[in-house]
């Protein structure tokens, strides 16, 4: 080969391997999904979704009556949401099945 196709070869090589480098640009989530959490810490406990809440968050002291002034989806029948550990979260109101969890920042959420 001559010096101007090796050169050629080198640069398209080189301009190859860093596309497959370059990490893929994500959107963030947006709206109120960008607060969604999967896992927390309350009560020095780490909960995940699927969880089981502590039996003092299904009672009506801890239940979130104006959910909509703290920017959260309003409850589906059978589920409350209740504050635990700095996040808003879901669960039911005979189990206290965790089904849903935002960082307690949606609060500010405009």
């Amino acid at each position: 080969m001559n010096k101007g196709k090796v050169l050629l070869l080198g640069t398209l090589l080189s301009l190859a391997s860093t596309a497959f480098i370059a990490p893929l640009a994500v959107a963030a989530p947006g709206g109120i999904q960008a607060y969604e959490e999967q896992e927390f810490i309350a009560d020095f406990t780490k909960y995940k979704i699927g969880d089981f809440a502590p039996a003092q968050y299904q009672t009506p002291e801890y239940t979130i009556k104006q959910y909509n002034l703290r920017n959260l989806p309003a409850p589906d029948a059978g589920t409350h949401w209740t504050y635990m550990g700095e996040n808003y979260v879901l669960i039911g109101d005979t189990d206290g099945k965790i089904y849903k969890a935002y960082n307690g920042d949606i609060f500010y959420h405009r």
